[in-house]
């Protein structure tokens, strides 16, 4: 896939991982083309083609691939990894490797295939200080002075992990959006809501930052397995249920593992009327 502008209309793909969905557009070899403005468009899921986050492919220097991720409500994300996941199954075919490496603004990330078609991703290793994460100012990190004593973690962008006895009682889309702009974090935070049922067994929901309620969220697992760890409820390897499946984390020296499936949807062209349209 290559991505075609002006009177040809712009190329994208859809894929997902776990039900969470991403538009990939191919840049490599050519300018970036996506902005705020396209990203919002996109996303819409009436008037454009929604997604959880956009990623855009791009030519590297020092990786194999050097890769951008958008919110739906515009702003740029600096970590997707189930994106990061369906991007690295299309490398992977691509170039025939086992593994390669990809750029993003988390830093380089290290993906391979796994058994029964599954794909790795090395998420990177977790920021455990309050200005990396970034919170406003020091706290306890594995405290929060927050009602509900939830944990931060930054998996290159800001999580809040809740630690709850029954995960499918929580009202996700009204404590997430109030979590999403606490002002302890000023770039606002990812929320994930942890149900500890075993040393290696976990169930997840989450609210995504610059997006609402998502089947899945990579980084999320990843902190989530951070955080109950640091907590001593879990082990460092867990298989984590979300509302769109199976993830198994595995905490390592090197930075946090996830491994889990990806799917491809749909190859695609938008019109050149929509992209005119586009404010």
């Amino acid at each position: 896939m290559r991505t075609v502008l002006a009177t040809d209309g712009l190329a994208i793909m859809k894929m997902h991982g776990l039900g969470n969905d991403f538009v990939i557009i191919d840049s490599r070899g050519q300018e970036a083309v996506t902005n705020a403005a396209l990203a919002r468009a996109l996303g819409d899921r009436n008037r454009g083609v929604g997604f959880d986050q956009l990623a855009e492919i791009r030519s590297s220097d020092n990786a194999d691939i050097d890769l951008d991720f958008w919110n739906a409500d515009g702003s740029v994300a600096g970590a997707c990894g189930n994106a990061t996941r369906c991007v690295a199954e299309l490398i992977l075919s691509e170039t025939g490797k086992d593994e390669i490496a990809i750029r993003t603004l988390r830093g380089t990330l290290q993906a391979r295939r796994a058994e029964d078609g599954m794909v790795s991703v090395n998420m990177g290793v977790p920021q455990l200080v309050w200005q990396d994460v970034p919170l406003a100012y020091d706290a306890d990190l594995q405290h929060l002075p927050v009602p509900g004593d939830p944990v931060a973690v930054g998996m290159g962008n800001p999580h809040c992990v809740f630690v709850v006895e029954d995960a499918e009682a929580v009202d996700v889309a009204e404590r997430g959006a109030e979590m999403e702009h606490h002002p302890l974090f000023p770039n606002a935070t990812n929320v994930e809501f942890a149900q500890v049922r075993g040393r290696q067994d976990v169930r997840m929901r989450v609210w995504e930052r610059g997006t609402g309620i998502t089947l899945a969220c990579g980084s999320g697992a990843c902190a989530t397995v951070v955080a109950t760890h640091l907590r001593g409820l879990t082990d460092r390897s867990v298989r984590m249920q979300v509302d769109g499946g199976w993830l198994h984390l595995d905490w390592r020296e090197d930075g946090v593992w996830m491994t889990g499936p990806t799917a491809h949807v749909f190859d695609a062209t938008l019109s050149p009327a929509f992209l005119e349209g586009v404010g």
